[in-house]
């Protein structure tokens, strides 16, 4: 198990590195001057060459890169040239919206998804599987801002019981804060509980074919018994695949919904600051979300360590 869990943090800590070094590129061979860019066309010469000094625009690439991934470490996210703030703090800010958010959708999603799964795996060919696949597959194909738009109307709109968007931040209280997040969460978390139920009874259908499914059952234990106890942690390795991407997805890939719902979110701030040409925003916090993303996989491998027994056999 030590050989496999080392693997697998010298995987996550390469596959950092490698992350750095593309987006770092791919952010360096974008079109157009940052600096003037950010001081618009009306700047002067003089002015542009001061704005890059400042920016470290005239150094070298590779020592650029180096005082970038340095100052990463330390935890030193620069400071934003257009809200004229440490990025650390954008980021403080948003990800109090962003992280619940995620955490919320994703809670929700498996709610849904595992209970659905297990039980179209055990009626599998039957009406009871013909219907949940049948709804999960409309919730994979309708997009979640279309169906964020039909939350806002019926609840917001028309039953009045949540607000239609904005966040009033946490310290007007956490019902208020949760009141603004349920639409987004639930917007969210119904596509995702839709694939993951199907990932569910797959593994599910696969497990249950195995022969210790069969020689439980033929001692007479409880089917139900079966499918909670023994069929559902043996399908757990490429469901927890799944929630890892999952989460990865609903902490960085919400720019849409956030903006449906005017949520002061990460995935919005990168948005805004692609549009602002606010590159050290754009580095710092993509790169951020990249090491998070690498870090939840991390711990979903580490979880395959606890439930698989044959890796915590391996030296």
């Amino acid at each position: 198990m030590t050989a496999y869990l080392l693997k697998r943090v010298a995987i996550a800590f390469a596959t950092l590195v490698l992350a750095s070094i593309v987006v770092f590129a791919v952010l360096e061979i974008l079109p157009g001057d940052p600096a003037r860019l950010m001081l618009g066309m009306n700047a002067t010469a003089e002015q542009v060459e001061q704005v890059r000094t400042q920016m470290g625009l005239n150094d070298p690439l590779l020592l650029r890169y180096f005082h970038w991934v340095g100052n990463l470490v330390l935890l030193d996210f620069g400071r934003s040239y257009t809200y004229s703030v440490p990025v650390i703090d954008l980021v403080r800010e948003r990800v109090a919206v962003s992280l619940p958010l995620a955490l919320i959708a994703l809670a929700l999603s498996t709610l849904i998804a595992i209970p659905v799964g297990l039980h179209a795996a055990s009626r599998q060919g039957r009406f009871g599987d013909t219907v949940s696949m049948g709804v999960s597959q409309i919730g994979v194909a309708i997009p979640n801002f279309w169906f964020a738009l039909l939350l806002i109307y019926l609840f917001a709109v028309w039953l009045k019981w949540v607000p239609a968007g904005g966040f009033p931040g946490w310290s007007a209280g956490i019902w208020q804060a949760l009141k603004a997040l349920i639409l987004p969460a639930v917007a969210l978390a119904l596509p995702q509980a839709a694939i993951l139920a199907r990932v569910t009874r797959q593994a599910m259908i696969e497990v249950l074919s195995e022969d210790y499914i069969r020689t439980a059952r033929a001692k007479g234990m409880p089917y139900r018994a079966v499918l909670w106890r023994h069929a559902l942690r043996n399908a757990m390795i490429p469901v927890l695949t799944i929630l890892g991407l999952q989460f990865a997805f609903l902490l960085a890939g919400t720019i849409i919904i956030e903006n449906v719902f005017y949520l002061p979110g990460l995935g919005r701030l990168i948005f805004q600051a692609i549009t602002q040409r606010d590159l050290i925003v754009v580095e710092s916090v993509v790169m951020l979300l990249v090491a998070t993303v690498i870090l939840v996989n991390l711990v979903v491998d580490f979880s395959y360590a606890m439930i698989d027994p044959r890796l915590r056999g391996r030296s």
